[in-house]
């Protein structure tokens, strides 16, 4: 039999969990209809949910459709909980998005399609409450078109008119109907799947009205998705049952799950292995236990003590990073005489079952603060805290949690040497673009800094939040590149690499130009039309910005951003300058840079020269001791070198930057210089040298300007390590297991795309050791050139030295693959691009590749409807059906 697992999302009071009670209703999954209104609903299961009426913990529940053994996830709808819904998507086969007929398409709703999207769920639409007055089915179809996709085709009319609508979404779909004037379940199947169509349905939960026609088209149209035999699974969620035993909940997604199976995760130090006591299947509150689940089965496992959300298990990958961060922190107020410890752990516990909370303990103050994301998050905890350990908090007003980056590229350098200790670390620290998060790298040769050595320095680079300078709030948005490093034959141990990245990374906080981040929301204002001037008056003084306004019947709808600090708490003054008509709805939307910065640092009063706990200064020995050196002195004092020449500023009318230049590879012998120089003509044309630079002018002391030497101009040179780009992804890693010569060419013609959008000159290089034909080449394919090296000569090498001789004149960028011991010397003015990186940035252009035919397609959307409305109208002799 085969297994669904699906999604029920919503934003909040469109009628989400009324709906899983009708689905499991008609299903014969429970015997009795619950109400959330009357406190009854078979999934919502936690007093909570009961008392307040909504949903706050995504539960299982089991039902049968068809042939089909399905699992429905009842995930929560409200913008607070919105971290547990996010990570039951990694573990969904398919969604039934749900949006309220009279209410439309909410902000929240386009929140939820954004996360279907970047999660690739093929998703199923339910229009609920058409039974209100209001409700416009047209009306409602055409903004779901208009501000979702257009390929949301209404599923509850005439199956001929469902094929045709459905047709029109693709090239092959409607070659089929063409030929058979059909579409069978399979081809309408692989539509969803492929997110080409999103089937809607229309009526009232409530009423029980429709929900058996989307009963049936999950039954027919869900994806059905085949499993891998090698076991893998991924963890999605943490709980405690009502003894508080541990339950671990997961998706298998591979092979078998069995009772006293051993599972294993985490390296090094961390890693652990612990066996399965149970497997339970849940159904709302209760549950079977059951000697093994296959692939395609959500189940809840005991024994299991190490395991976190977003895990993956055998061979399964971790599951990405949440988008939605908390944006609120509040300050925990213990009552008197309690221990802070134990009231911790406490914090701990329940910091582990929900991903949007976060506990931050400060050693020199003894507290414990929270970060979350709204207030009714926060009400929860407090009734969570009281129930289940019997502790009674309070919190402070609570605050913002902001974020720090730089606005330019700066070195920072960490020296540890007190008596019998010894490792340097030089972090290269550069700014990347909002949203982008921290991300980290190496560039050191093994001959300065060994492999094992450097790992280990980005592994404490990885473990911790690392605090800014401004306010003590974590860094973001920046690439810490380790540049260079030494460490000491007889006296280096790991703890003195850890000790000198962190003060590696504090000295170069400090040097740098810091930029306060405050978190925005995205917002929703509806307000009676004559409220609309006051409305725009007051999102303008928050420092906002907005859409132009919207009417909707008598209601004025304006759609914007704002800084959270100014919109908390707004939702009072909308009550009452519109007299209850008002309606706010926020989610977050990133972080932006401060509009009141020096104002927010002189009211938190941090100073990082007294933050004992992150030092900036290094410690260096002499006479037999350990001494502190100042953090502004450390760069002199450094025992080692990176190379690394950052910008100085010049005169007011001259600024000349001194190229950046680190030494060149080995000496190459003429024959070796003459074919590497007509290989490049042969490919590129003449090579035209740049005269050389003047010297530069004489810098006006003081002022250094840390940024890195900008690139000559012309054409990009992007050079592919194809093999390691190969076996790093793990599409193409698995398509060389098959046919390496078919990963080879799919990845050139992913290539190729890159190539038409972003302009660039690629080059494919792969080693010459796996080519059976034509070693020593270089091929023109379509836009791009494929080298294949000579024989026994690496990708590596060849790429070393084509970047030195292409750098001299143009910007470089290398795309290879995560492992140290891989990694190019790419001191020659390149930049290194990771294969994590690179894929993202491969995505990134494909998703532009296809909005830009997306667009194109629309604006000649009415022209190629009407062209295949006529050719259908020709086949079947008669008017095509539609809207």
């Amino acid at each position: 039999m085969d297994r669904l697992v699906f999604g029920i999302l919503a934003h909040v009071d469109a009628g989400k969990t009324t709906l899983s009670e009708a689905m499991l209703y008609l299903t014969g999954g429970i015997r009795r209809l619950g109400r959330v209104d009357h406190a009854d609903a078979f999934l919502d299961t936690d007093a909570l949910e009961r008392e307040r009426g909504i949903t706050i913990f995504s539960k299982p529940a089991a039902l049968t459709l068809g042939d089909l053994e399905a699992t429905l996830l009842d995930t929560p709808g409200h913008a607070d909980f919105s971290a547990e819904m996010e990570r039951a998507l990694s573990v969904l086969d398919c969604a039934v998005l749900v949006v309220s007929g009279g209410a439309g398409v909410q902000a929240h709703t386009l929140t939820l399609w954004r996360l279907l999207r970047d999660y690739g769920v093929p998703t199923l639409l339910f229009v609920n409450k058409m039974d209100l007055p209001g409700a416009d089915r047209k009306a409602v179809l055409s903004e779901l078109r208009r501000r979702l996709d257009e390929g949301c085709v209404d599923f509850s009319r005439e199956e001929a008119e469902i094929w045709e609508e459905a047709a029109l979404c693709d090239e092959g779909a409607m070659e089929a109907y063409l030929e058979t004037g059909a579409l069978s379940d399979e081809a309408v199947r692989d539509l969803v799947a492929r997110r080409r169509v999103f089937p809607c349905y229309f009526g009232s939960a409530l009423r029980l009205e429709g929900v058996e026609a989307l009963l049936n088209g999950l039954a027919r149209f869900a994806p059905r998705r085949t499993w891998p035999g090698i076991f893998a699974a991924r963890v999605y969620k943490i709980a405690r049952d009502g003894q508080g035993r541990r339950l671990t909940f997961l998706k298998v997604t591979g092979g078998t799950l069995h009772v006293r199976d051993a599972l294993s995760g985490g390296e090094g130090e961390d890693a652990w292995q612990e066996k399965v006591d149970q497997i339970r299947l849940y159904s709302g509150e209760k549950f079977r236990a059951v000697e093994e689940a296959p692939a395609g089965t959500v189940c809840a496992v005991t024994g299991l003590t190490h395991t976190r959300p977003g895990q993956g298990l055998g061979a399964e990958p971790e599951s990405r990073a949440p988008e939605l961060e908390p944006v609120l922190r509040y300050r925990v107020v213990l009552p008197e005489g309690s221990d802070v410890h134990a009231a911790l752990g406490m914090f701990r516990e329940l910091e582990e079952e929900d991903p949007m909370l976060r506990v931050v303990w400060s050693e020199p103050t003894r507290q414990i603060h929270v970060q979350l994301m709204g207030q009714i998050q926060l009400e929860v905890l407090r009734r969570q805290l009281a129930d289940r350990f019997g502790l009674a908090v309070d919190f402070d007003q609570g605050g913002i949690v902001y974020k720090e980056t730089i606005a330019a590229p700066v070195e920072g350098v960490g020296h540890y040497e007190p008596l019998r200790h010894y490792a340097e670390v030089h972090l290269l620290l550069e700014p990347l673009p909002t949203g982008s998060g921290l991300q980290f790298a190496a560039r050191c040769p093994e001959d300065v800094l060994e492999g094992h050595w450097q790992r280990l320095i980005l592994t404490h680079l990885m473990e911790r939040s690392h605090p800014g300078v401004l306010t003590g709030s974590a860094i973001t948005d920046m690439r810490l590149t380790l540049t260079a490093g030494r460490s000491h034959l007889k006296h280096t141990e790991g703890g003195d690499f850890r000790q000198a990245t962190y003060r590696a990374v504090r000295q170069g906080l400090m040097s740098a130009q810091s930029v306060l981040l405050e978190p925005w929301y995205r917002f929703r204002l509806e307000v009676p039309g004559e409220s609309l001037g006051r409305a725009i008056s007051d999102v303008q003084q928050m420092g906002g910005d907005f859409e132009p306004p919207e009417t909707a019947g008598e209601e004025a709808v304006l759609t914007g951003g704002a800084p959270v600090a100014a919109m908390s708490g707004y939702w009072r003054e909308v009550a009452a300058y519109t007299r209850g008509r008002g309606r706010l709805a926020c989610e977050a939307a990133g972080y932006r840079p401060c509009r009141n910065a020096q104002e927010v640092m002189e009211a938190i009063g941090y100073d990082p020269r007294r933050d004992i706990d992150n030092p900036a200064d290094s410690v260096f020995c002499a006479h037999g001791a350990g001494y502190t050196v100042p953090w502004d002195q450390v760069p002199a004092m450094a025992h080692v070198s990176s190379g690394l020449q950052l910008d100085r500023e010049e005169d007011a009318e001259e600024d000349v930057a001194s190229p950046r230049r680190a030494a060149p590879p080995p000496p190459r012998s003429k024959e070796e210089e003459a074919e590497l120089t007509a290989i490049f003509e042969r490919t590129y044309g003449q090579v035209k040298r740049r005269e050389p630079l003047r010297p530069a002018a004489r810098p006006v002391e003081g002022t250094v300007r840390r940024t890195v030497p900008d690139r000559p101009q012309g054409p990009e040179y992007l050079l592919v390590d194809g093999y390691n780009i190969i076996f790093a992804w793990d599409e193409l890693k698995e398509l060389a297991r098959v046919n390496l010569e078919s990963a080879r060419r799919l990845l050139m013609d992913l290539l190729c795309n890159y190539q038409g959008f972003k302009k660039c000159v690629v080059i494919l290089v792969f080693d010459a050791y796996k080519v059976k034909d034509n070693p020593g080449s270089v091929e023109r394919w379509h836009n791009i050139y494929v080298v294949y090296t000579r024989e026994a000569e690496t990708a590596d090498t060849y790429i070393e030295r084509a970047t030195y001789e292409i750098a001299r004149d143009h910007r470089v960028r290398v795309a290879t693959s995560d492992s140290l011991e891989q990694l190019i010397i790419l001191g020659h003015g390149a930049v290194r691009l990771s294969a994590r990186e690179f894929k993202a940035e491969m995505e990134a252009v494909e998703g532009s590749i296809r909005e830009i035919i997306a667009r194109n397609n629309r604006t000649r959307g009415e022209e190629n409807t009407l062209r295949r409305r006529a050719v259908i109208k020709g086949k079947t002799g008669g008017p095509p059906g539609g809207t």
